[in-house]
């Protein structure tokens, strides 16, 4: 063969089987084509999966705009919920809240709370911490264990996958090993009486607190809402919402549990209903997905009129064991020491004034100065 031969002969088609090199170079070409093609097939199925996240429906229902106590389910995978927490994450935003329930697989979104939720969750919490505080013979040390803890993301595992939830309030004491947590709070407006349930369930049964408080309420109807007011300056917005709040405190006084009504429109409904119901795990080991019953029950208002005047100012179970772990107090005597906090003078003033807060929220977020 000529050197030019020799040069090109690379080029010429020279059958695999008749070359141990060139099957060794198709074997190894028929590989890399298989890998890719196993990559390529991976990779589509990875950027379909992100597809179907990124245009999921619970990251299309936390874009919307929603109402404050608002708080719904949605079915979805841990996975998803993660990714959408993770967006969530990284624009910094506080609200919606996302929270997921490893048992039943749903993702629970929770709105911003109101004035009436937020005030009457730290009402609950402050009245029995202080009851506690102000008990005679007790050690100040002791005492000043018991604090408060509001809004905290807890996760727990439930089998292959787990759950995180927040709770709204709760009371631990601090102990040299950690925090012991003791009472939990939930306050739901407008909210499903199951979704208000679980909630306190899972910090009784998966969280071991002692006893739980849940306070229920429910807001009638406010009929036609109020379109957004248009002002020329700041100061004329201003001037307005203070006359209204005026008024409506004139209002609130003749009608304490609403409705609060001013300028044709209700920016608070009547009151139908608020539940104030305990909760205790009756067994150490029912499972943590456990839904329980209420151990008691009581009606603080019914069709806007207050009827809790026979409701136990301790809820006819709450102690001082409670709120304070047994092996720390001297005795089961003391350990039982009702820890009395609940009465209708505190119950109207704090929630009459939380009532028209959120109301005169709603008037603010009504209320803008026009553009120009």
């Amino acid at each position: 063969m000529s050197a030019i031969d020799d040069q090109h002969a690379g080029s010429l088609p020279v059958a695999a089987d008749d070359h141990p090199t060139l099957q060794y170079v198709y074997r190894r070409t028929l590989q890399t084509s298989a890998t890719r093609t196993a990559e390529l097939v991976l990779t589509m199925g990875t950027m379909d999966q992100n597809a179907s996240m990124i245009n999921s429906e619970l990251l299309a229902a936390v874009r919307r705009p929603l109402s404050p106590d608002a708080k719904f389910e949605l079915p979805a995978s841990r996975e998803e919920y993660e990714h959408v927490q993770e967006i969530l994450e990284e624009e910094n935003v506080k609200y919606p809240r996302l929270q997921y329930d490893g048992w039943r697989k749903v993702a629970i979104i929770v709105a911003a709370p109101s004035p009436l939720h937020g005030q009457m969750v730290g009402e609950l919490m402050t009245r029995i911490n202080d009851a506690v505080k102000s008990m005679q013979g007790l050690d100040s040390n002791i005492k000043g264990r018991l604090s408060i803890s509001s809004d905290m993301s807890n996760t727990t595992y439930a089998g292959d996958t787990s759950t995180t939830r927040n709770w709204d309030g709760a009371l631990r004491y601090s102990t040299d090993e950690g925090h012991i947590l003791m009472v939990a709070f939930e306050v739901g407006i407008s909210q499903t009486y199951e979704s208000l349930r679980a909630a306190i369930s899972y910090s009784v049964c998966a969280l071991h607190c002692r006893v739980g408080i849940t306070m229920c309420i429910n807001e009638g109807n406010r009929g036609t809402r109020a379109p957004i007011q248009y002002y020329s300056t700041a100061h004329e917005r201003d001037t307005v919402i203070q006359q209204t709040e005026r008024q409506l405190w004139t209002v609130l006084r003749n009608n304490p549990y609403g409705p609060l009504i001013a300028n044709g429109f209700i920016w608070y409904g009547r009151i139908n209903r608020v539940v104030v119901e305990t909760f205790r795990q009756e067994d150490d080991r029912c499972p943590p997905d456990t839904l329980l019953e209420p151990r008691q029950s009581f009606a603080i208002v019914e069709a806007g009129k207050f009827v809790g005047g026979d409701v136990p100012p301790n809820l006819a179970e709450l102690r001082l064991g409670d709120c304070i772990p047994t092996h720390i107090l001297s005795g089961n005597t003391i350990a039982g020491t009702p820890i009395n906090f609940f009465g209708q003078e505190w119950f109207e003033r704090e929630f009459g004034h939380s009532m028209l807060e959120t109301a005169l929220q709603r008037i603010k977020d009504k209320s803008q100065v026009r553009a120009g």
